[in-house]
């Protein structure tokens, strides 16, 4: 009923009844036209649309690993292992505590045991290399002096070249006046004052080394040696040439048989003149 339409009338109003009409509809206002559906398109989800899942997978694919994360890993990864280490080391001396007494007892005496022979084991070892090193160091030095002796020997034999301070000494014999006897006694002296090898001209002096007359020279152990007679002798030159200057001594009876007698003081001198080397045919080296 709308408002200015008037209302029913009562018994007391002036106007006759009316009978009550059903209630005019009143018409709905139009719908808005709804607007025509988009296509759908299909495009990403925006990083903060990401499900949980979603961004898990995209933090861990492709995998990104720095130099720190490496360290971590490598220092948990030894972490690990000494964990594992200590743990079976635990469980190993967890068997030994539940042992009983007599067994602990056992054990410890067969490592005493152990360790004593590994202790008898190393002395003997050390005692062998000892007892080898004192070996090798004696033959060592037996070696070297059996070279050293065997050049000595050759030296004095004859048989081997030597080299050392000395002097040479020249006697020039224009009249031949000269005899052997007056060069054996300059042999004489010059090893009485320490001459450790002689040669005369190109003969080597040893020990049974013999001269004799000769025409025209002398002979030295059956080799003929021509004037000028030449020393070469290697000893301390300061013993050698007084020895041969002396008052009366070997340069005066030279000089007396009008023989001129030079003798000089050299640094190095060389003889080199050798005798063959002549084995006995009867004696033997009594350690044979």
């Amino acid at each position: 009923m709308r408002d200015d339409e008037p209302g029913p009338q009562g018994p007391d109003s002036g106007g006759a009844p009316r009978p009550a009409g059903p209630p005019r509809r009143q018409p709905l206002p139009d719908a808005a036209p709804e607007p025509a559906a988009e296509p759908r398109q299909e495009t990403e989800p925006a990083p903060a649309e990401l499900t949980g899942r979603q961004r898990l997978v995209k933090g861990l694919w492709p995998p990104r690993v720095t130099r720190a994360q490496l360290t971590v890993a490598l220092l948990l990864f030894v972490l690990g292992l000494g964990l594992a280490i200590q743990v079976r080391s635990t469980n190993d001396t967890g068997a030994l505590r539940g042992a009983r007494q007599d067994d602990l007892v056992r054990i410890l005496d067969e490592l005493d045991d152990r360790t004593e022979r590994l202790e008898d084991e190393k002395q003997r070892l050390e005692d062998q290399r000892t007892e080898l090193e004192n070996s090798s160091d004696q033959a060592e030095e037996a070696r070297r002096q059996t070279v050293e002796k065997e050049r000595q020997l050759g030296i004095l034999a004859g048989n081997v070249a030597a080299t050392g301070p000395g002097i040479t000494v020249t006697v020039q014999d224009a009249g031949g006046t000269v005899r052997a006897d007056m060069l054996l006694d300059a042999v004489q002296e010059l090893r009485a004052a320490g001459a450790e090898a002689i040669q005369v001209n190109d003969v080597r002096v040893v020990a049974g080394t013999y001269l004799s007359d000769g025409s025209g020279g002398v002979n030295v152990d059956g080799n003929k040696i021509t004037r000028p007679y030449r020393f070469k002798v290697i000893g301390n030159p300061q013993d050698l040439e007084p020895a041969l200057n002396i008052p009366g001594g070997v340069v005066q009876t030279l000089e007396k048989e009008q023989a001129t007698v030079v003798v000089t003081r050299e640094e190095k001198i060389v003889v080199d003149a050798l005798r063959p080397a002549e084995q006995p045919d009867y004696a033997r080296s009594s350690n044979e």
